[in-house]
């Protein structure tokens, strides 16, 4: 579309550009996306779109949740044609084709009927072209996206609170309204009822009077009709609506999660933190149930009590004194049994927590006989929970214990209250009347009940609330993610002066560490534990960004890149890789769009893995087991290394890569060293020298400082900390050689 026509003969829109022609759908419609958030000053990477496979091209669905995980604001809208000249002086809005294509429409003019087209792969010089209806629709789908930069709070940096929650409840107006008419409905429908039976005492029975009983029973079928629809129609709207509230839910949980930063996970328990989280689920059951239907009862209130204020004001007043007494018992017992109900939830959290521990480390559990051990922390844990929820429970039972005679009040003894007044002759109420409102305080108290118990229920969702708010209100790497710089990396790194302190550190892991290498170097760190090398690659990594001096990637400030940029141009292999469970060639692949079969064999070749691949039962369609349980650790690792070979990234870190390998795997990844930092910078952290040989320079750390950088054999010769760790690591080569050094103290 960088050049579209419109010819006499009304021939459709057309792509006639070569360079055009050369794209697929997919990448046009990314390239579309792209040049939108370019225009608000966000430049966004391709490459780091991930769509789902069954996709042909990017659905409008697909894009949206993309620029809005690179912290845009977007809305997909399916619009007609006249909806476009709104957008006449607006920003780009990318228009989605039905060949899977995209354009940008960058202005209308009303008064010709047309709109401004550029292609998503035009120059900013080229002028846009006109279409007209005619054309457009012949090749428009009628999708659209808008997009724009967020300016304040974003959606995913809103604190999870009561009041978020119900910020969303409130978002479904429309569902609201429609179960809320239906609700009023409803409600004025149960009078009728009690208005029969009223009528079947008073008439019927009084009189003998069929007409009016064959009256009654087909007013009653008729009713019953309509309460049916009704009551399918409210349940089918609540269940809408619920389901959109839990999305809602947990898109909002697993996204806040997902910006926590690497060293809350670090901190903090695992099991306790999913335990905590699963209280999503107690403030979803009562949003879509107790709350939902409480409002609902609500609407019975509202139709019935005028009505029983019309048939006999003082039994009113007595049915809504009682529900009131019901509601004060309620409110007394509620901080304390509240209380309780907190540290039962706190007890198990903690029991939770044992129970993911031991089965994440069920392979330790079982190799060290540790069963005994865990079951006794099992029973304490179980024992806790069950004695405060003993206590919550007895505590609680107080409430009902007193609230029983008064609900059984409100359903019988309005009847003899109402008898003794009708003695006295001091109400003008039948018979048939007073039967009547028996029925309607009933229905009439269910709700104000259902108030004052809404109360208990809103103080354990409270402390749910606060004990997800826990994790998901700490600090996030949001806009880390979504601002800064998305630079093209060429691999030069530079420290200047950094020095950094873990949280709760004695002292800095690293000291005022400065040196700089140009791209392509292939830079081994060593020292001795606990000298600094991981907490390089850490910071290169941008996992902690607190500390002081500056860390250079060509030129730019680390903590001014976009993070998520950042990392996607990283290729990391740590000691411990995790696989997911899936093919390998998913694994290999880690679900980058536009990968093939291809890249992930040309990424396993260069890894040493093509070889073990090859040989599985179905190559890299093999399946590979929760926890890697089926393949060794060496595979494991090499799997890891072709997975971070994938995007082909001009930066690498390997942090102790190859230790977990066996000789031969070592051998054959080292051998492959060369080939792989080909073209691109490698950062290797080794504690075997042996590996770091053909390193371009080796930097020697020491508690936190930087004690020589060099090649091998320069340091070999001047640096003593080096040559140490040497010897002591190939004293087998020359024993009498690595005593007379080791004994000189070298």
């Amino acid at each position: 579309m960088s050049e579209t026509s419109l010819n006499p003969e009304g021939a459709p829109l057309q792509i006639e550009s070569d360079a055009t022609e050369a794209l697929t759908p997919t990448e046009l419609r990314l390239r579309a996306v792209v040049a939108a958030a370019r225009f608000h000053g966000v430049d966004l990477d391709m490459g780091a779109y991930r769509g789902p496979a069954a996709e042909p091209y990017p659905s409008p669905a697909s894009l949206v949740t993309w620029l809005r995980d690179q912290g845009l604001v977007a809305r997909a809208m399916k619009l007609a044609w006249r909806n476009l000249f709104r957008f006449k002086d607006a920003a780009p809005v990318v228009l989605l084709l039905k060949d899977g294509t995209a354009g940008l429409v960058v202005g209308a003019d009303p008064t010709r009927d047309v709109v401004w087209l550029k292609s998503p792969t035009s120059r900013d010089t080229e002028p846009p072209v006109a279409v007209d209806r005619l054309r457009l629709e012949q090749a428009w789908s009628g999708d659209v996206i808008l997009v724009k930069r967020p300016y304040g709070q974003t959606e995913g940096e809103a604190p999870f609170t009561l009041g978020w929650i119900f910020g969303k409840v409130l978002e479904e107006k429309t569902f609201i309204r429609q179960i809320s008419y239906a609700s009023v409905v409803l409600s004025a429908l149960t009078i009728i009822p009690a208005l029969m039976v009223m009528a079947a005492i008073d008439r019927v029975l009084e009189y003998n009077s069929m007409s009016t009983f064959v009256l009654l029973v087909s007013l009653m079928a008729v009713m019953m009709f309509f309460e049916m629809v009704l009551g399918w129609a409210r349940r089918e709207l609540i269940l809408v609506m619920s389901a959109r509230l839990d999305v809602k839910l947990n898109l909002q949980v697993f996204g806040r999660l997902l910006a926590l930063p690497l060293d809350f996970f670090e901190r903090s328990q695992a099991g306790e933190t999913i335990s905590r989280l699963r209280e999503v689920y107690r403030v979803r059951e009562f949003l879509t149930g107790k709350l939902l239907f409480t409002f609902l009862d609500g609407f019975t209130l509202i139709v019935m009590l005028p009505f029983m204020f019309y048939m006999e004001p003082t039994l009113a007043w007595v049915s809504i004194a009682v529900a009131g007494l019901i509601a004060i018992i309620i409110m007394v017992f509620l901080r304390p049994v509240g209380h309780l109900i907190a540290q039962a939830i706190q007890a198990e959290h903690k029991k939770g927590a044992v129970m993911s521990e031991t089965v994440y480390g069920i392979r330790t559990v079982k190799s060290l006989a540790l069963e005994p051990q865990q079951k006794i922390i099992w029973d304490e844990r179980v024992a806790d929970a069950g004695q405060w929820r003993l206590k919550a429970g007895r505590l609680g039972n107080w409430p009902q214990t007193l609230i029983d005679p008064l609900q059984t009040f409100m359903s019988r003894g309005v009847v003899l209250f109402g008898t003794y007044l009708a003695l006295e002759n001091d109400t003008t109420i039948d018979k048939g009347g007073l039967i009547a409102f028996m029925i309607l305080s009933g229905r009439v108290a269910q709700p104000l009940i259902g108030f004052a118990r809404l109360m208990e229920d809103f103080h354990e969702v409270r402390t749910a609330v606060g004990q997800i708010a826990r994790v998901l209100n700490n600090p996030t790497e949001t806009r880390a993610h979504n601002d800064g710089m998305r630079p093209k990396f060429e691999g030069q790194v530079t420290f200047e002066d950094v020095t950094f302190t873990y949280p709760l550190g004695q002292r800095p892991a690293l000291n005022k560490i400065n040196f700089s290498i140009p791209p392509g170097t292939m830079l081994g760190l060593v020292g001795r534990s606990g000298s600094g090398k991981s907490t390089i690659t850490r910071l290169l990594q941008g996992i902690n960004r607190e500390y002081s001096g500056a860390v250079r990637i060509d030129g730019a400030e680390l903590r001014e890149i976009n993070l998520s940029h950042l990392r996607r141009s990283f290729g990391v292999v740590l000691q411990d890789n995790f696989l997911f469970r899936g093919t390998i060639r998913d694994n290999i692949t880690a679900g980058r769009a536009g990968l093939t079969l291809e890249d992930a064999v040309r990424a396993a070749r260069l890894a040493g893995a093509e070889e073990f691949i090859e040989r599985m039962p179905q190559g890299y369609d093999t399946w590979i087991e929760e926890g890697s349980a089926n393949i060794s650790g060496g595979q494991r690792q090499r799997l890891a290394i072709a997975r971070a070979l994938i995007t082909n990234p001009r930066i690498m870190i390997l942090d102790e890569a190859t230790s977990a390998l066996d000789p031969e795997s070592e051998a054959l990844v080292n051998a492959n060293l060369t080939r792989i930092g080909k073209g691109r910078t490698m950062v290797i952290v080794s504690h075997r020298l042996s590996s770091l040989v053909n390193c371009d320079l080796i930097m020697v750390l020491d508690r936190g400082a930087v004690v020589d950088i060099a090649p091998h054999d320069v340091l070999l010769d001047r640096c003593s900390v080096y040559r140490t760790l040497w010897n002591q690591q190939n004293r087998h080569i020359d024993p009498a050689r690595a005593a007379a050094a080791l004994a000189q103290g070298e």
